[in-house]
């Protein structure tokens, strides 16, 4: 038994001991034979790391207005294993549905999501809605959560709300194109944003470190750290003002005439510099996915491809009288021009008989242009100055996409189409930009561009970027030549509505009928409508280009549609660049006399009487209330005011009337109409009432005015068709009767090609 005792007791205790042997050999082999490969092992669980955002770099105008910077965002997430424990799930996804505004199913999608295991998830992105969230829609994520936190006397409730960062545009659609925008998934798209994006979204840094079990740092633990390198900052060439001109007219010509599109550029002819750049429709780079209509991401500026039409002749003048081959005096006879295979018009079909040069050029005759380029210029000499003025290749302007448009005329009809700018003729409007500001700054073709200066916030560097000539093109003399034809174009001749009191404006109408579908001849109803100049002539400061494609108007023409354009454009960009108008001070008197109306007392007067002595004096008046007799005026009278301005006259109590329209009315005015009816009003600004908006707050009703200073109201746009003035042809009744031609071909077949309209 004894025996038996020990022999057991030897038995386990050599067990014992065989096993711590084998005991301490692991934990040699752990601690000193693989000690570095188990360190490492154990480092990768201690240690985390967290990723340090690089700020994008801001883009600014000119003057440093920002036009695009990053800005606080918020994603929420879920743990849709706590929203089942808590059994809020449903409600979950149906308060988000309303928040978020995310399909139910798509958040029930998200609420009830499961790892392969079967179990739910325990983190999920409310994507696409609920990523990079401003503060507006976090604060009702927040409200909400308080919410549930309450009803279940939970502290965690599986809603978390994640600081980030997205990229913000403080002008919404302002110079929409030209900047492009930022997706939720920081991949830029479109314009500077996506040409620039390695210069503007610098480099992520990150911090890795050691943690224990309840992920505080350890104080002896490993640090690695590399800092972020935020993206350089860009300044553009862009004038918020001139860009702000630019867009509010393009988009009231828009309303008007419904086209496709309408494109407008404003420039410094001396630098090349875009001062302000726009097309319509376009998008808010904010709210980028609420745009279904893809046309409207288009940038026309550089990748819509148009027959320019008469615009194109300044092309075909400057090389005429560059070679000494333009003389104003000299004389044609208008009307048709045969060349081998065609026979082309001028839209008055019975031309304007024998004219001179100066007369075709200001009846933008076809004729005129095809005798100029193609019989004495001829093909190659012609075609020469074509690509000098940049036509045919890029511009290197800094936009992604742009073409280079096509000059690849062959046969003699395609030449003589050419010269009129239709045709084997394609061209871009930056192109068309770059080409007359050659011919308004004396004869250098330079590159366009948009990037004024790159700004390293690290180095804090300043790269600065230099007006390029490319090349010259025509002399300072031809060029002073061809802008006081031009400016005979404007004064005399089609390009009338782009008149400017107090400034000399050259320019040229444009109205070229669209290829049809199919490229085959030429549509009888659709235009692409244009105008393009410069001003002061003298000095040229400015040079604008407006295309209207498609206008809905059957007797729209360059002059018509795209000239007042270019008039509102140009007259408030040179104020705004302090180029003041020459005026004599008797001009000045005059101006003063017609804009300026010293009112009548028409107060006790019946309304057909008030009304009455207020036309008399060319004064815009509205009545305000279903009363017979005038209780009171505003302004009173005496009172000096401008004589656009409107004048109300009140027939009713103040309870009784309702609120008028206070459209350019100044402050002052502004403030003594809601006196008198007794409503309270909210301004913004200064100046005239460019908007307003009523609304009620409980039993008090409040008037939310908008006010800009003078210069930012809108002026009345000019009226009127092309051909006011007898003589001149342009009558717009006998170019929609007069513009089909015979044939309607492209090509260098026998007939008659279409003719390009002038405005």
């Amino acid at each position: 038994m004894t025996k038996r005792i020990k022999l057991r007791t030897l038995l386990v205790g050599g067990v014992i001991t065989l096993l711590f042997l084998v005991l301490i050999i692991r934990v040699y082999f752990v601690q000193v034979a693989h000690a570095d490969f188990w360190l490492s092992k154990a480092r990768e669980t201690w240690a985390t790391s967290e990723k340090l955002r690089a700020v994008r770099g801001t883009i600014t105008d000119r003057d440093g207005n920002i036009l695009a910077m990053d800005a606080p965002a918020y994603t929420v997430s879920i743990n849709p294993n706590i929203l089942h424990k808590l059994g809020i799930a449903d409600k979950v996804a149906e308060r988000f549905h309303t928040i978020l505004g995310k399909s139910v199913e798509g958040l029930r999608n998200d609420v009830n999501a499961k790892r392969d295991n079967g179990e739910y998830v325990v983190n999920r992105e409310i994507h696409n809605e609920g990523w990079k969230m401003d503060k507006e829609m976090a604060d009702q994520i927040r409200e909400f959560r308080d919410e549930l936190r309450e009803q279940t006397k939970q502290t965690n409730v599986g809603i978390s709300l994640v600081d980030d960062q997205k990229r913000y545009y403080p002008k919404n659609s302002m110079a929409s194109h030209l900047l492009g925008y930022v997706q939720k998934n920081d991949e830029a798209v479109y314009g500077i944003e996506s040409l620039y994006d390695d210069v503007l979204k610098g480099q992520d840094g990150y911090i890795k470190y050691e943690k224990d079990g309840k992920r505080v740092q350890l104080a002896d633990g490993d640090v690695e750290y590399k800092p972020a390198v935020d993206g350089k900052n860009l300044t553009l060439t862009i004038n918020t003002e001139i860009q702000y001109y630019v867009e509010e007219a393009i988009k009231e010509s828009y309303q008007k005439y419904k086209p496709k599109s309408i494109t407008a550029i404003a420039a410094d002819p001396n630098t090349m510099e875009i001062l302000g750049m726009a097309s319509y429709p376009n998008f808010n780079p904010n709210q980028y996915w609420e745009t279904k209509d893809q046309a409207a991401f288009y940038n026309q500026p550089v990748k819509q491809l148009i027959e320019p039409g008469s615009t194109f002749k300044i092309v075909t003048l400057a090389a005429a009288v560059q070679e000494g081959l333009f003389n104003p005096e000299d004389e044609y006879v208008s009307g048709s021009i045969k060349v081998p295979g065609a026979t082309l018009r001028d839209v008055r079909r019975g031309g304007w008989g024998t004219i001179t040069y100066l007369q075709g050029l200001k009846y933008s005759s076809n004729v005129a242009f095809v005798k100029l380029g193609y019989e004495k210029l001829g093909a190659e000499k012609f075609k020469s100055y074509i690509h000098n003025f940049g036509f045919g290749e890029k511009t290197g302007i800094e936009q992604p996409g742009e073409l280079k448009g096509r000059i690849d005329f062959n046969y003699p009809s395609e030449v003589a189409t050419a010269t009129y700018g239709q045709g084997k003729v394609q061209v871009t409007p930056i192109q068309q930009v770059a080409a007359v500001a050659a011919v308004a700054n004396g004869g250098r073709l330079m590159e366009p561009h948009l990037i004024k200066q790159i700004e390293d916030p690290v180095t804090k560097t300043t790269q600065v970027v230099q007006p390029k000539v490319i090349r010259q093109v025509i002399s300072e003399e031809t060029s002073k030549k061809v802008g006081e034809y031009l400016e005979q174009v404007v004064s005399d001749g089609t390009g009338r509505n782009a008149q400017i009191e107090g400034y000399r404006v050259a320019g040229k109408t444009g109205t070229a009928q669209k290829v049809v579908s199919g490229g085959k001849g030429y549509s009888e109803n659709k235009y692409i409508v244009s105008f393009i100049g410069y001003a002061p002539v003298e000095n040229p400061k400015l040079v604008v280009y407006v295309v209207v494609d498609e206008p809905n108007d059957p007797n729209a023409g360059g002059g018509k549609v795209a000239a007042p354009v270019f008039q509102s454009i140009v007259e408030k960009s040179l104020r705004h660049l302090g180029v003041m108008p020459n005026i004599t001070p008797e001009q000045q008197e005059g101006q003063e006399r017609k804009k300026s109306v010293i009112l009548p007392n028409v107060v006790s007067m019946k309304i057909s009487q008030a009304g009455a002595e207020m036309q008399k004096q060319g004064v815009n008046f509205e009545i305000v209330g279903k009363g017979k007799t005038v209780l009171q005026q505003i302004p009173k009278a005496g009172t000096t005011v401008p004589g656009n301005q409107r004048i109300y006259l009140m027939t009713e109590e103040r309870k009784q009337m309702a609120i008028p329209d206070m459209h350019k009315l100044p402050l002052r005015d502004v403030l003594e109409v809601c006196s008198l009816l007794d409503v309270r009003c909210v301004t913004e600004g200064e100046g005239f009432v460019i908007s307003q908006e009523q609304e009620a707050q409980g039993k008090d009703t409040v008037l939310k005015l908008k006010l800009e200073p003078p210069d930012g109201v809108r002026e009345e746009t000019q009226q009127g068709t092309d051909g006011e003035s007898s003589g001149t042809g342009e009558d717009q009744n006998d170019a929609e009767n007069e513009n089909s031609p015979d044939g309607g071909t492209n090509n260098q077949t026998d007939g008659e090609v279409a003719a390009d309209l002038p405005g």
